[in-house]
């Protein structure tokens, strides 16, 4: 494997971790009530992606392979939860 196909490999393997922590702050801010204290955009997006490429490098250790889905389901499952902390317990 050259070294373009190891880029390549990496970039598919965070792809999901990059739009679930894009995407879950972004909808948050539409579903959830105004929060005087919530992080901006940024902190959140840069904190769930780091819980979602640890979550899913767990997966990969643990079933030995990448795309199960329920290292997928725990991405989301900590995702959720941590937008759901910055929107409950954030303080400035």
């Amino acid at each position: 494997m050259g070294p373009l196909e190891l880029v390549n490999h990496l970039l598919n393997f965070v792809a999901p971790a990059l739009w679930m922590a894009l995407l879950v702050p972004l909808g948050a801010r539409f579903i959830v009530k105004k929060v005087t204290s919530v992080p901006p955009f940024w902190v959140q997006a840069l904190v769930n992606f780091a819980l979602n490429v640890t979550v899913l490098a767990l997966g990969l250790w643990f079933f030995g392979r990448d795309g199960k889905m329920a290292a997928y389901s725990a991405m989301v499952f900590v995702c959720a939860t941590s937008t759901w902390m910055f929107a409950r317990g954030w303080k400035n």
